[in-house]
């Protein structure tokens, strides 16, 4: 047997092919052919202490000595081909593997030795990156170091448009946006359009360990935005962040940061943008360019036909539904007035969540209220400032919510049943002020005297106020009642061994001079 591993060290050293054969003792046509057959598989020195002649032998010349064997050496490069397709295992291949065994009448290797011969023939050829990303499994987003300028035409002061990207790492399919910032909705929103220029969802989502969207991430727990959760809800995926400080997690992003960096900032440095819709255009027509640029030899193609061809098909359908942006605002406090805000107007809760902490979630058209992960509220959201709050009966107290279907008609017919004293009193509370809801608030305090005292002692109560102002209030009318005072004839308020209020009107409209 020829030795494959010195072959390769002395071709590695620079020596020619005459010379190796002389120091081998071996053809030229052997040295020949073992460089060429090395080059074809994609192995270079130098190679592992535990990667022998054998394993050489197997892998350059697949075939060529299967007669001296009784085991079928597998299909290594197609096994490695086979597994970049979805749901494809090692353990289905080598179920495969024995019934070819099986046809062709040799004896098949056990699981075991079928798994680590491929190992080791992916280790040899370095083929791992296939095996690591298989087709609409992953998609790897992230913002460019690097950024556009946005010039004002009118003060010539310039801002920064950044780059959101995002890549299929199977196919190498890129979207690239240009936005204003990188606050949470552009995040946001980015991965929406990216999905949407994809035209479907993948497995997994892997970001890097931005605060927008990864509140934590530690080795023993990771904690996600509300929002960015909710967006891979959405889009039934899951959010699995880089590891912090290991940039290879994401390594596709990576590149693909830098080949935008080339291809489209690059390649733009020299234009001038007034506008970010200027800049969101030239960007989307160099990201077509870079997507259909050719592969360098000897691979084919280029990154939009390897993704029609191998991985679309192999896409999660986008929702249903188009995606919503949400924000959240946690731990917020619902004040006395259960009443809870987003910033412009005011919305109701429930009565009895007074003092709780509640989660807001926004969306352009929603208000949601959620108190221990359940939705308590809902409301339409206010466009525009509005001068009353947003309130549903159903939140507010009993109380409260007869005092919204109070009005003058029920306050003077419930008046007319007590007495005609009452009604004089609820008609002066009715037309205190310049309308009559002015009012309402005695209106509702008296009937509820009445409710505790009855009628009778309120009708007794209102007359005895009347004697001694024209003006009544609640507080009066509740003073009487406290003191148990009850009304009397108009002459006995004016016998001069009573106490208390004695005097009325009347006496104090006598003339000078007049005698009691």
């Amino acid at each position: 047997m020829a030795d494959y591993r010195e072959i390769l060290r002395l071709d590695h050293e620079g020596q020619y092919q005459r010379q190796i054969a002389a120091s081998l003792s071996c053809s030229r046509n052997t040295v020949s052919d073992v460089l060429a057959a090395a080059k074809a598989a994609g192995i270079e020195w130098p190679l592992g202490e535990e990667v022998t002649n054998e394993d050489l032998r197997s892998i350059l010349f697949p075939g060529k000595f299967l007669s001296q064997s009784e085991y079928l050496e597998p299909d290594y490069a197609w096994i490695h081909q086979e597994l970049a397709k979805s749901g494809v295992t090692l353990t289905l291949l080598w179920t495969e593997y024995c019934h070819r065994c099986a046809e062709v009448g040799k004896r098949p290797y056990m699981s075991t030795q079928f798994g680590d011969k491929y190992r080791k023939w992916a280790r040899i050829t370095k083929a791992t990156m296939r095996i690591q990303h298989k087709p609409g499994d992953v998609m790897e987003v992230d913002w460019a170091g690097n950024t556009l300028t946005i010039w004002d035409s009118i003060t010539g002061e310039n801002s920064p448009a950044y780059l959101f990207v995002a890549v299929l790492p199977c196919s190498g399919y890129a979207y690239v946006e240009a936005c204003s910032d990188m606050k949470l909705e552009n995040w946001l929103m980015c991965h929406a359009h990216a999905y949407a220029y994809f035209g479907g969802v993948t497995r997994l989502l892997i970001p890097d360990n931005l605060k927008t969207g990864v509140t934590k991430n530690t080795r023993y727990e990771t904690v996600l935005n509300r929002s960015y959760q909710e967006l891979a809800e959405h889009y039934d995926t899951a959010i699995v962040p880089a590891r912090v400080e290991h940039p290879r997690d994401k390594s596709h992003a990576e590149g693909t940061v830098r080949l935008a960096s080339t291809w489209i900032l690059a390649a733009l440095r020299n234009e001038h943008f007034f506008s970010l819709s200027e800049a969101q255009q030239a960007v989307k027509e160099k990201l077509e360019e870079m997507n259909q640029k050719p592969f360098q030899a000897p691979k084919i193609g280029c990154r939009r036909s390897v993704y029609l061809e191998e991985e679309r098909d192999f896409m999660k359908p986008l929702p249903v539904v188009p995606y919503e942006l949400s924000t959240w605002l946690p731990n917020l406090s619902v004040s006395t007035d259960y009443l809870i805000s987003d910033g412009k107007n005011k919305y109701s809760v429930p009565f009895d969540l007074i003092g709780e902490k509640v989660d807001v979630r926004l969306t352009r058209r929603t208000v949601e209220v959620f108190y221990h992960g359940n939705r308590v509220a809902s409301h339409v959201r206010a466009e525009s400032v509005q001068r009353n709050p947003v309130v549903n009966p159903d939140h507010m107290p009993a109380e409260h919510q007869k005092y919204l279907h109070y009005n003058a008609d029920d306050f003077t017919a419930w008046s007319r049943e007590a007495g005609k004293n009452t009604e004089q009193v609820i008609r002066s509370f009715l037309t205190s002020g310049r309308e009559a809801e002015v009012g309402f608030k005695a209106c509702v305090s008296l009937m509820k005297l009445g409710e505790q005292h009855g009628k009778r002692k309120i009708e007794n109560a209102c007359a005895e106020l009347l004697k001694i102002t024209s003006t009544p209030s609640i507080r009066l009318i509740a003073t009487i009642l406290k003191n148990g005072k009850q009304a009397k004839a108009p002459e006995e308020h004016h016998h001069e061994n009573e106490h208390g209020i004695t005097r009325g009107a009347a006496y104090y409209a006598r003339k000078d001079g007049d005698s009691e």
